[in-house]
């Protein structure tokens, strides 16, 4: 009896109009997944602080993020945001990560040339590395080194501790560096020339 109420309810072959433009969660992410452009940028959190502003009354409280942005390839950038609320302070971060790209000259999975750079009180040496040898690097210098897509490194931080003035002078290193073809063109050789 039941069954042919059943019957009468939904005859067969007919369906219920489906609504257009839904989508399931697990859809969504297949669609993430299978789609290069929405996970191309990969941002990583370095740093979270409360720090706190003296006004006339009294003490004014908020949050600063520190966020690297990479996108694997060559382009990495840092930014640093603040907010009275963490979710806001990484958000405005990640924006400021992205206005200041740079691009790294990447040589064989690692940097053309050794060098040293400084940023506020951080000091950090670069070096190339051979195949295999992975990212020596330790704390903020290691995430941005990661994000820029380089695969072997040896760095060592000669200066300051604080996570951002060590990934500012980690960038600043990225950007000064210069390929081989830049200085070959610059003294007026070709590139055999020049490395002969």
């Amino acid at each position: 009896m039941a069954q042919e109420k059943k019957e009468q309810k939904e005859p067969k072959g007919q369906k219920y109009p489906e609504k257009k433009g839904y989508r399931s969660s697990d859809e969504k992410k297949d669609d993430s997944q299978a789609d290069p452009k929405s996970g191309e940028w990969k941002e990583r959190v370095l740093q979270i602080r409360r720090v706190t502003k003296v006004v006339k009354g009294g003490k004014k409280l908020s949050f600063r993020a520190v966020v690297v942005v990479g996108n694997g390839e060559g382009q990495v950038g840092i930014g640093v945001g603040k907010s009275s609320e963490v979710i806001g302070a990484i958000q405005k971060a990640i924006i400021s990560g992205r206005k200041s790209l740079i691009n790294v000259p990447i040589f064989k999975k690692t940097i053309p040339h050794p060098i040293v750079s400084k940023a506020g009180a951080g000091k950090i040496m670069l070096k190339p590395a051979a195949e295999g040898t992975g990212i020596i690097a330790g704390g903020s210098a290691r995430s941005v080194l990661e994000l820029s897509g380089i695969e072997n490194i040896l760095c060592k931080s000669l200066g300051s501790d604080s996570a951002l003035n060590i990934g500012r002078a980690t960038i600043k290193a990225l950007s000064e560096l210069r390929r081989f073809k830049d200085v070959a063109d610059a003294r007026g050789l070709t590139l055999e020339q020049m490395l002969n």
